[in-house]
């Protein structure tokens, strides 16, 4: 009787650690917003519109890694990637003009795309057995959480301590180091039968089936509210939340201030999404993913409809970080492994960066437009009610795909018999 292949192995753990250290950074951004815009003055769109073209710069920059990385090699595109991130952040730090810092979040994005979902995803797809490809997916997604409960928190404690100039110094410095468990990295190649289909027989194949169409349309909600909340929620939190009573127990746990749930708030969001995508996986491997994709975007937009309605106090803050955690990036293992199940492994990062292009898409809408809106309005409601309404066309667009996967046609030369 063969021996069960192993869940945990090197190239799932060090692509969970690469994605967590990328994803803590990525997951800090929102908590600069304040500090930024008081130190140049800059109105709140400035510095979000840098967020914004960050967000677009990953979405772009996710199918070129991927290709990158299926023609030349998963560790080069992780390492260009790496260089790209940490050049981005240190040139952020020294920018002093709106236009500088937005120019430089470009580098910061590409860097993302090669240290993040698209890449690192596809080679722990290809590592894993098929029996443990959902669950292995759902724990690469999971360690982004992870680097998020650290990531926003983290950023908030330094700022305590130094200007944010220096933090982002210290956050490149790390994107560099944790490239030294990157030798650990060595992903199975690609099988002979995948190696008979071109990339443009795929990409032909994808982009004739609707099925792969009402995928990329329903993930740009899922891009929309994560970008949104990221970049905005702390903001939004210090500035609408009621005060935190003294003596109570956000106050004993030494949250005191509504600038500092703001972060507890996007950490909170971590911790329970690690609970949420493993979750995600196991229910991925036992049940039709679409319809699983379709109850988290409607959780989503139940839950943030509700939120916007009632009073925002700590405690609905609270509730409803860890109700949206739970739903926050269940979406990913479950996209993911429809994909790689539709169209095979062979280019799954391409493919799946083309899809992540429109979560991309709506990220750059939902940070940009929460900036504008906030502007022009003073708040966030028109954005917030904008995301309900994408929330529940990505759970009705999902409805109809199949999850059959076609056999596809026979390379040229002898057939069967």
């Amino acid at each position: 009787m063969d021996k069960p292949a192993p869940l945990l192995t090197p190239v799932l753990l060090v692509g969970c650690f690469i994605i967590m250290i990328s994803f803590a950074i990525r997951a800090s951004f929102g908590v600069f917003q304040i500090p930024i815009a008081e130190e140049f003055g800059w109105a709140r769109a400035e510095f979000s519109l840098a967020i914004a073209i960050q967000n677009l710069a990953w979405g772009i920059g996710q199918p070129l890694f991927g290709a990158f990385a299926e023609k030349l090699g998963d560790r080069m595109a992780i390492v260009l990637g790496a260089m790209m991130y940490s050049a981005g952040l240190v040139l952020s730090a020294v920018s002093e003009t709106p236009f500088a810092m937005q120019a430089w979040e470009v580098l910061v994005g590409f860097g993302i795309a090669g240290t993040g979902f698209g890449v690192i995803l596809a080679v722990v797809g290809r590592a894993s057995s098929d029996e443990n490809r959902s669950m292995s997916l759902a724990i690469a997604t999971a360690a982004g959480s992870a680097g998020q409960v650290f990531g926003a928190p983290l950023a908030e404690s330094l700022l305590g301590v130094m200007s944010w100039q220096a933090v982002f110094f210290a956050f490149a410095v790390a994107i560099v180091a944790m490239l030294a468990a990157l030798p650990l990295m060595r992903a199975p190649a690609a099988s002979r039968a995948e190696l008979q289909e071109s990339m443009g027989d795929i990409l032909g194949r994808a982009f004739r089936d609707p099925s792969f169409t009402l995928i990329f349309l329903g993930f740009f909600s899922c891009g929309y509210q994560l970008a949104f909340i990221t970049a905005h929620f702390p903001a939004f939190v210090t500035e609408l939340c009621s005060p935190i009573v003294a003596g109570g127990v956000l106050s004993s746990m030494g949250i005191g201030s509504t600038s500092a749930l703001g972060a507890v708030a996007i950490s909170l969001i971590g911790l329970f999404n690690i609970i949420g995508t493993l979750t995600a996986g196991w229910l991925g491997k036992r049940f039709t993913r679409k319809y699983l994709l379709a109850g988290i975007y409607l959780g989503r937009t139940v839950a943030a409809a509700a939120f916007i309605l009632l009073p925002i106090t700590p405690t609905s803050v609270l509730v409803f970080s860890a109700v949206m955690g739970a739903l926050w990036l269940a979406t990913v293992p479950l996209t993911s492994g429809l994909i790689a199940h539709l169209y095979g492994l062979r280019y799954m990062g391409t493919l799946y960066g083309i899809v992540f292009l429109s979560h991309q898409i709506g990220g750059f809408l939902g940070v940009w437009l929460g900036g504008r809106m906030y502007d022009a309005y003073g708040d966030y409601t028109a954005v917030w009610w904008f995301g309900v309404g994408v929330g529940a066309f990505s759970a009705l667009v999902h409805l109809p795909v199949r999850e059959h996967r076609d056999t596809p046609p026979h390379p040229p030369g002898p057939q069967p018999a």
